[in-house]
């Protein structure tokens, strides 16, 4: 079993890693220790979100999947941040867990050039690279990976995407078990052989909260959340055809005519919201010490931004109650998610502050809340293309990296899997700029930055918000998936088109000054999406381009290129401080090496001397 790429999980980070990989043209096997869990939804179920949403798209627009899976799984449809402006706007989606883990598994096995093999990775293959032209700092490259029973597969490179299961402990109170997923055994051997081969490893905790029976909550009791009119998560999903009946739309700048095709969509399911209450965080805090996050049984560091019920009461003592947003399963389960409810207490700690509230004093708990540490690695270890420093060939990506959710997950995975294959081509890799995409500002932060909790991406990280829009991810984006070969002549053509008519509405209505409430009826027959994307552009025009100005400059330093093997400490110009965090990251551009903390303007001034002369 040789291969040109293995890929380690079958998570969201895996999905696409494999998948691009597959559709560039490369023989790769997908390495799960159960191809029944591929795609499955560990935490909440639901996809997108505030700037996930974004990263959603923007995987869509690089020619991704998890888009269409959403798309033909969703549930309910909802934009948030509705009264803000659309640059912090983005969609989110409920999932039919079942429905989409299914979708996600076919997706795999109808993809060719890709396999399907199950077993456990326990160590890498490596061997001296003869080939290293001074483009990696290592002379060591992968060559494949041993699993737990036996099997030496090659490969010529190796994508990493363990989500939670590299050395995966659980906790529920006192109880715990070497798991990755309640009920599903730990990945054991591959962190011992990471922190072998001298990666820097740490221990990170996640959480996710209690799941209970939809026939013993009193609906009638909670505050109903519908969702809105489905629309499409991919740009692809229904590509916009001709209709050759020649009948005309009202548009008048346009001669085609267009009729929509949408996906399957599920039936409607709507969530509920209720709120803890001051019995609740009593029980909570009466049993604080048999939590495992406070009697020192877990050891990793939790996410900040999505803290566990016990830590929000601790934390926040001043707070008298917390959201609890009850969210469906799925409609072939009567199964609910605890959204905001996460916790790691004991399971008869747990049945008790759930029912003290509001609509759920009398539920039935199918699967109890818990905890999960699990090993990663310092993502300051990788390149911004995904590939290790230490090995080359040998790309991480998604919760191994440090990272949390699906949808940074996932956007680590497609351009891991991308610069996998374009390193296999010899060509230059895919280095998306924090101007360029949600998608540039995650791998940047992490590859940069690091990150000493799991990372979450928000709105407030992005600089240049304002020109990420969710809607124009494919306008950003296909261009370049296109060059490398993800995007295939039909979704060109229709992307050409797209974009023509985009280009033409925005000049008839700037001719008209502004746009009106007629807007729509005026380009009848095209969706109604596009009209917005030429109404926003042309509404926010003198925001966006000044927007453009400061990321031109910024590209500006992106395009002075430093050699990853430059010999910092030997550099007399330079502050010690940023010899030392230099040496340490490695930054392959200028502009990279001006975001490292503690590297100064003049430090920066230097090496753009340097480079300019070529000097190591």
């Amino acid at each position: 079993m040789d291969y040109d790429c293995i890929v380690i999980g079958g998570g969201h980070a895996g999905i696409e890693a494999s998948l691009a990989m597959a559709r560039l043209g490369f023989s790769t096997l997908m390495l799960t220790m159960n191809p029944d869990r591929i795609g499955t939804l560990s935490c909440n179920p639901a996809v997108g979100g505030l700037s996930k949403g974004n990263l959603v798209r923007e995987i869509d627009a690089l020619g991704g999947e998890i888009a269409q899976l959403i798309d033909r799984s969703m549930i309910q449809y909802r934009i948030l941040n509705r009264s803000r402006g659309p640059a912090v706007q983005a969609p989110r989606a409920q999932a039919d867990k079942a429905r989409y883990q299914a979708e996600a598994r076919s997706s795999i096995e109808r993809q060719n050039n890709l396999a399907v093999f199950m077993d456990t990775a326990i160590d890498l293959i490596i061997e001296h690279n003869t080939d290293n032209k001074r483009d990696s700092l290592t002379d060591v490259r992968v060559c494949g990976v041993i699993t737990a029973r036996g099997h030496k597969i090659l490969s010529k490179t190796v994508i990493l995407a363990s989500g939670t299961f590299m050395e995966g402990k659980i906790f529920i109170g006192e109880y715990d078990a070497p798991e990755g997923r309640l009920g599903e055994a730990a990945a054991v051997g591959m962190g011992a052989a990471l922190r072998r081969l001298g990666f820097s490893v740490r221990r990170f905790k996640t959480g996710t909260p209690a799941r209970i029976s939809g026939n013993t909550i009193h609906f009638d009791c909670l505050e109903r959340q519908d969702g809105e009119d489905f629309r499409r998560f991919s740009f692809w999903t229904d590509i916009p055809k001709k209709n050759e009946t020649g009948k005309s739309t009202g548009f008048e700048i346009k001669k085609e005519v267009f009729v929509q095709e949408d996906p399957p969509y599920l039936p409607a399911a709507p969530c509920y919201i209720t709120y803890t209450n001051a019995g609740t965080h009593k029980i909570i805090r009466d049993n604080i010490h048999r939590s495992p996050l406070y009697s020192g049984k877990i050891t990793g560091t939790g996410p900040r931004y999505c803290p566990s019920i016990e830590d929000k009461v601790m934390r926040f003592p001043e707070r008298d109650r917390h959201h609890i947003f009850i969210e469906p399963e799925g409609l072939s389960t009567n199964e609910y998610y605890l959204n905001g409810l996460s916790s790691s207490m004991p399971e008869d700690v747990q049945a008790r502050f759930i029912r003290t509230i509001d609509g759920l004093k009398n539920v039935h708990i199918v699967r109890p809340a818990y905890a999960v540490e699990y090993d990663c690695i310092d993502s300051r270890e990788l390149y911004p293309t995904l590939e290790s420093k230490r090995i080359a060939g040998f790309f991480c990506a998604g919760q191994t990296n440090g990272s949390s959710g699906y949808e940074e997950a996932a956007a680590q995975g497609i351009i891991a899997g991308i610069n996998a294959a374009q390193k296999l081509r010899g060509e230059p890799p895919l280095i998306l700029g924090r101007n360029e995409a949600y998608t540039g500002v995650l791998i940047d932060d992490l590859t940069t930055i690091g990150t000493n909790e799991p990372y979450r991406m928000f709105t407030s990280r992005a600089e240049h918000r304002l020109i990420l829009r969710h809607d124009t991810a494919d306008a950003r984006l296909t261009p370049a998936a296109r060059t490398i070969g993800l995007i295939d002549d039909d979704r060109w053509e229709e992307w050409i088109q797209k974009m023509r008519m985009i280009s033409e509405m925005k000049e008839l209505l700037s001719k008209r000054g502004c746009p009106s409430s007629k807007t729509e009826s005026t380009f009848s027959g095209v969706p109604p999406e596009w009209i917005e994307t030429a109404e926003l552009d042309i509404k926010y025009t003198g925001y966006i381009e000044k927007e453009k100005r400061a990321a031109a400059r910024l590209g500006k330093l992106e395009s002075i290129k430093l050699r990853p093997d430059m010999k910092y400490h030997e550099i007399s110009g330079l502050s010690f401080e940023a010899r030392e965090k230099l040496t340490a990251t490695r930054p392959l551009s200028v502009g990279q090496a001006s975001r490292i903390p503690g590297v100064r303007q003049g430090d920066i001034a230097l090496l753009m001397v340097l480079a300019a002369r070529r000097q190591p």
